[in-house]
């Protein structure tokens, strides 16, 4: 950095330029910066890692076929994850032989977020108005967390089957999961899709006319 110093000459008349360099020290600069993020570092709070947790199909070989079937299949909704965003659902036992019993939805909120709202609204309900009372001090942040828990693990709430073709994009998984949170799910699980979940989105996307040819 530098700074021009005018000086007159009384003979000539005419003025001179001198210039003079002027250092300037950044090192107080520097410090002060240091303390800055110093301070801020220990009065911000960190984020916490968030978990999910998902549960996943045993490989218990002592599982009897009774227990495979305690879910009811008023209670069940099955999401089949294809390809270029595609994305499916049954509720109940599949239907074979009528193919518009598989529904299409999408990955936005107006999609799938409303068909498992609506499926599970008493949970929904429920918690928020557990919601409010927290908001109100009535119940403890503990408190809440465990009443939720067991609104979502309730009886009546549904239990939703999430299964995704090979060519379904992890990014789709991970929606349908954010979803499972939003819609406060409490019983659901990844699985492998079967060959009649391929058959259904087959005879779904070519309006019925597999389902024909089998009867033919």
């Amino acid at each position: 950095m530098s700074a021009e110093v005018q000086e007159s000459s009384g003979k000539t008349g005419k003025s001179k330029q001198k210039k003079i360099s002027v250092r300037v020290d950044f090192t107080p600069m520097v410090d002060m910066n240091m303390l800055l993020i110093t301070f801020f570092m220990l009065c911000t709070t960190l984020n916490i890692p968030q978990t999910m947790e998902i549960s996943m199909p045993s490989n218990d070989k002592d599982i009897t076929e009774e227990q495979k079937s305690m879910v009811k299949a008023s209670q069940a909704i099955t999401l089949l994850l294809g390809g270029d965003n595609k994305l499916y659902y049954y509720e109940g036992e599949p239907d074979y032989k009528d193919y518009s019993s598989l529904k299409e939805t999408s990955y936005t909120p107006d999609g799938i977020r409303d068909v498992l709202l609506h499926k599970n609204a008493v949970a929904v309900n429920k918690v928020r108005a557990l919601k409010q009372q927290k908001l109100d001090l009535k119940i403890t942040d503990d408190d809440f967390k465990k009443q939720v828990t067991e609104i979502k693990g309730g009886k009546d709430t549904p239990t939703v089957i999430i299964k995704a073709t090979d060519d379904a994009s992890y990014e789709n998984l991970i929606d349908v999961l954010d979803e499972m949170q939003i819609c406060n799910i409490g019983k659901y699980v990844i699985t492998d899709i079967a060959d009649g979940d391929e058959f259904l989105m087959k005879n779904f996307t070519s309006k019925g006319e597999l389902s024909k040819n089998l009867a033919e």
